[in-house]
C-alpha cells in the first residue's frame, strides 16, 4: 500500500491522504502547516477560528503519529503560539524531545516582544530505540579573513576539525531573504534547513512524509540525501513546481558520504560520519598525555649534555 505514494508528489487534502497510509510506515514527518495568520496561498485560506484550526490540526497530528514508524521522529514547524497548542496534543501519542528554536526575524504584531525564532518540536514515536544521529556545523569563520570566531578559551587544540555539535538553537542557517530566490509561496524554508533534519533523523533509504509539501523543499532534501519522499500538496500550481524542481535534484555527496551544502561548502554533517572524513579528534586524556610529553622534551632539550656540563664546571687550565 505504501509503495504507490513512494517519490510522489499526491494532490489531495492531507487528512484523507494520510489515513490511506498504513499505520508505522514513516521513518520521519516534517509537517509545516499553514500558521492562521491570513498569509496569502494560491488556493487556500488561511484564516479560520482559532477553535476550528486547532481541531484540524488534531486531526493531522495524530495521523502522522499513526503512520510514523516505533523507531521514528516527527517534527513540526510553526510559530510559538501554536506549537504550544500542538505540543500539548502531540504530548498525548508521542515523546518530546525538543523545541528547536530557529534564528529567524519576524514582525512585532501589537504589544509583543520582537519575534526572533521559529519553533520546531521534535517528538519521537517511542521512548525508545528511536533514531538519532548527532550532527556537526562548520566552525564560524570571519568572512574576510577565515580565521575562527570564537578563541574556545584558549583550547584550539581541543576543536573538532570541523566544527561543533549542533544544539537546539541553529543561528547557522537563515530565511530565503531574496525574491529571486524564492519560488511563489509564502512560506518557503531554505533547503538546508530540511537537510539537517534529515540527517539528524533517518538513514539513506528511509522514507520521509510532508502532509503541507508546498513546492517541494523536505521532499526535494530527502531526494538529495539519498531517501525516499512522500508530498501531499493541496494545491496544483505548487504541486507542479515541485515536481519540476524534484526532476533536477542531484545527490549531495562528499566522499561518498551524505552531507548538506550551502553555497559550496558543508553546512551539516552527521557526526558518525565526520570520524571518517576528519582527523580524530584526541580524547581531553590523550591531549594532556600529549601535552605532558611535549613539555618533557622541550625540557630535555634545554639540559646542557654532558660534554657542555664538564666544560662548565671544570676549571680552565690555561
Amino acid at each position: 500500500m505504501l509503495e504507490k505514494y513512494l517519490d510522489r508528489v499526491i494532490l489531495g487534502d492531507c487528512i484523507e491522504v494520510l489515513r490511506d497510509i498504513p499505520s508505522d510506515s514513516v521513518d520521519m514527518c516534517f509537517a509545516d502547516p499553514p500558521f492562521n495568520l491570513e498569509k496569502k496561498y494560491n488556493s487556500y485560506k488561511d484564516e479560520r477560528p482559532d477553535e476550528e484550526y486547532l481541531a484540524w490540526s488534531r486531526i493531522w497530528l495524530e495521523e502522522l503519529v499513526r503512520v510514523t514508524k516505533p523507531t521514528g521522529s516527527i517534527f513540526i514547524h510553526n510559530i510559538p503560539r501554536w506549537l504550544t497548542y500542538f505540543a500539548a496534543i502531540l504530548n498525548e501519542k508521542a515523546y518530546f524531545r525538543h523545541w528547536i528554536a530557529w534564528d529567524a526575524m519576524s514582525n512585532p504584531v501589537g504589544k509583543t516582544l520582537l519575534p526572533a525564532h521559529y519553533g520546531i518540536l521534535f517528538y519521537t514515536k517511542s521512548q525508545n530505540g528511536f533514531k538519532f544521529y548527532e550532527i556537526r556545523m562548520p566552525h564560524k569563520r570571519c568572512r574576510v579573513c577565515n580565521s575562527h570566531l570564537k578563541d574556545y578559551g584558549g583550547k584550539k587544540d581541543q576543536m573538532h576539525p570541523f566544527g561543533p555539535l549542533v544544539s537546539d538553537v541553529w543561528t547557522d542557517i537563515h530565511r530565503i531573504r531574496h525574491n529571486v530566490r524564492r519560488d511563489e509561496h509564502p512560506c518557503q524554508l531554505p533547503i538546508h534547513l530540511l537537510e539537517r533534519i534529515v540527517l539528524m533523523s533517518t538513514d539513506p533509504g528511509d522514507v520521509v512524509l510532508d502532509p503541507f509539501l508546498g513546492t517541494g523543499t523536505t521532499a526535494i532534501a530527502a531526494k538529495a540525501l539519498g531517501r525516499h519522499y512522500i508530498g501531499i500538496e493541496v494545491d496544483p500550481f505548487y504541486k507542479k513546481i515541485a515536481e519540476e524542481k524534484l526532476a533536477n535534484v542531484t545527490p549531495s555527496l562528499y566522499e561518498g558520504y551524505y552531507v548538506s551544502f550551502y553555497l559550496g561548502n558543508i553546512q551539516t554533517i552527521r557526526d558518525i560520519d565526520a570520524r571518517e572524513l576528519f582527523p580524530p579528534q584526541l580524547t581531553s586524556t590523550e591531549k594532556k598525555a600529549r601535552r605532558q610529553q611535549t613539555l618533557q622534551i622541550e625540557l630535555e632539550l634545554q639540559q646542557p649534555t654532558l660534554l657542555e656540563q664538564r666544560e662548565m664546571y671544570m676549571p680552565n687550565r690555561e
